[in-house]
């Protein structure tokens, strides 16, 4: 936990400006850099622009309760500070990893004391989604009286990490991942701060840059920390003028994990965005999301669950086929295991984004299963009931049942549905792959029906 009191504005900018003396002890680059005024703050138009949201917090002194969601590295915690420093109150840094109940109050019983000498309290928590429900409680009487202004930052959908009471005291400003184009507006200012930046010998190349820019993945935090760990990379002494090129930057980067959090919201964002290219008949973005969660390490049989889903519900008798692909698909990623389980799976979500779609069967059921709540538990037409009994038969089970092998085609107009049902369509199959087959049927057996009425 960091404290700064009301002179908290000098000590900020001390530590995000200037440093001095050897290396040794100097905080991370991308520390060094953060910058301490929105009009140093690169990137987030929709919300620090001008007439926006943080802009106008920032020039009226104002200090509502914010909560930051945004993916690492794109300036939460240097927005919270900005903020602090734009209005002179106290700011406190909390870690939600680091902190309890305990740190917690104590916070609440000085910022109630310093309320009362006019003094305000910006109480910043890092990853306030690790903080449990009781945690969250703690605080929210003093967000409710005024005497702290909360500002959280996460990387998890504060719909479901934040409790309700707090979330709806607060302001949700979504951010999103630094544009390679502001990752390297940052990357130059840094290389031009002869005090801050990672030495005024070190010059890059522009394929450099932008491979830094492209690799971040819109982490400022990442493109800056790699671009120092690129200047140790390069030869000579310093002082002399070190050039840092693509092999340094390569080198320096190794292969970044991609964002994907197994149980977070990520995870849920990218199988829809996979389902859904698949159902829109893109295979070329089927096979980009299958990549993605691959490589992100994501269970081989959860995918491949979908993609049996799928093959069901959005294919359908259309290509009765894609079922048992998906099946072959599981046991061949079980026989086969990774890393070279992606090689069917690949096959499989090709197949199933480019054959031919109906989800008839699926509206179907749940057409069916309307009526069935609707209406309860209807009897059974007694044409189509067995008879193993004598008491059955004369009871009439059976005794008007046309069996369909002796009548032309396999067809005869009798229908199965319970009386209160009779006339139901719940089937429509579309015109699509073999879906259109089997419309025809179905349009043999309605006119068979008919023709059996009018007799």
């Amino acid at each position: 936990m960091e404290l700064f009191d009301q002179n908290g504005s000098e000590q900020l900018k001390k530590r995000t400006s200037t440093y001095s003396g050897g290396t040794d002890r100097r905080p991370p680059l991308a520390e060094r850099m953060r910058p301490s005024t929105l009009d140093d703050f690169v990137g987030q138009e929709g919300i620090v622009g001008a007439g926006r949201f943080l802009r106008k917090v920032v020039e009226n002194k104002e200090l509502p309760s914010i909560v930051l969601w945004g993916p690492p590295g794109t300036g939460k915690t240097t927005l919270a500070r900005i903020i602090a420093l734009s209005t002179g109150a106290r700011f406190v840094e909390f870690s939600a990893v680091l902190s309890g109940v305990k740190e917690i109050r104590e916070v609440m019983k000085a910022a109630e004391r310093l309320k009362a000498t006019g003094i305000k309290t910006v109480l910043f928590i890092d990853e306030i989604h690790r903080f449990n429900k009781a945690q969250q409680d703690a605080f929210l009487k003093s967000v409710e009286e005024g005497t702290i202004t909360l500002i959280g930052a996460t990387t998890e959908n504060p719909s479901f990490e934040v409790i309700t009471p707090l979330l709806s005291r607060c302001t949700v400003l979504v951010l999103e991942p630094l544009c390679p184009d502001s990752i390297i507006k940052i990357l130059r200012r840094a290389i031009a701060d002869k005090v801050n930046g990672p030495g005024d010998d070190i010059t890059v190349t522009e394929d450099a840059l932008q491979l830094l820019a492209n690799r971040a993945h819109g982490d400022a935090r990442n493109a800056l920390g790699a671009l120092e760990a690129a200047c140790m990379l390069t030869a000579g002494p310093k002082g002399i003028g070190r050039q840092i090129t693509v092999e340094h930057v390569t080198e320096a980067m190794q292969t970044k994990a991609l964002p994907y959090d197994k149980n977070g919201e990520e995870h849920y964002n990218i199988i829809s965005a996979f389902i859904k290219s698949m159902r829109a008949t893109d295979p070329d973005a089927a096979l980009y999301w299958l990549a993605r969660m691959i490589e992100a390490g994501e269970e081989p049989l959860f995918i491949v669950r979908r993609m049996v889903i799928f093959a069901s519900e959005d294919i359908g008798n259309a290509a009765p086929e894609a079922l048992a692909l998906a099946i072959s698909t599981k046991e061949a990623v079980h026989f086969v295991g990774m890393p070279e389980g992606w090689i069917p799976m690949a096959q499989c979500a090709a197949y199933l984004a480019a054959a031919p779609k109906s989800n008839a069967t699926y509206t179907a059921y749940k057409a069916a299963l309307k009526d069935v709540k609707e209406f309860g538990p209807l009897p059974v037409p007694k044409e189509i009931r067995n008879a193993p009994t004598r008491l059955m038969k004369e009871l009439g089970y059976g005794a008007e049942y046309k069996y369909p092998h002796n009548s032309k085609d396999a067809l005869t107009g009798q229908t199965c549905l319970p009386d209160a049902l009779k006339g139901k369509t719940y089937y429509k199959p579309t015109d699509r792959g073999y879906d259109k087959e089997i419309r025809s049927m179905l349009e043999s057996k309605k006119r068979a029906r008919e023709d059996d009425g009018r007799q």
